[in-house]
């Protein structure tokens, strides 16, 4: 069961404790205040609760600003590596810009390492992927990233 943990207008973050799932769900454009609490808030919640799966909802996200990105690359995906997430699943946005964003800066960080990461365009295959066993990634390979 989903609960959550922490809500703005922009974004409301949910987990389930018996899955080890968090999910974030983000509205429109974001600032550069809110996104930065907001990914250190998630990344201690993960830290703290031992989630292991991750959903991001980025559907009605816009655009994420430059230096966004340069923070999102240089501090905060080095500390999501370190993290007890295993299997990260993105429902992409219907914004190009905030593709195109997430997808530059997955790039310029060289991904996401030993975590797997899908983007989907549904909840409900996003869900169903997140919901199987971490071990798979051993056998499917973890940190490939492919669109459905």
């Amino acid at each position: 069961m989903l609960k959550v943990y922490y809500e703005t207008e922009h974004i409301r973050l949910r987990y389930d404790e018996e899955l080890q799932l968090g999910m974030g769900h983000w509205k429109g454009f974001v600032s550069s205040n809110e996104l930065r609490a907001t990914a250190l808030h998630t990344l201690e919640f993960a830290n703290t609760h031992g989630i292991t799966r991750w959903l991001s909802d980025r559907r009605k996200m816009k655009a994420i600003r430059q230096q966004d990105q340069q923070w999102t690359v240089e501090e905060f995906i080095p500390k999501v590596l370190a993290s007890p997430l295993r299997r990260v699943a993105t429902i992409v946005s219907e914004d190009i810009f905030n593709n195109m964003a997430v997808e530059q800066m997955l790039k310029r960080s060289g991904g996401l390492g030993d975590i797997a990461l899908r983007d989907f365009n549904n909840l409900a295959e996003a869900m169903e992927w997140l919901k199987q066993p971490l071990e798979q990634e051993k056998a499917t390979g973890a940190g490939a990233s492919s669109a459905d």
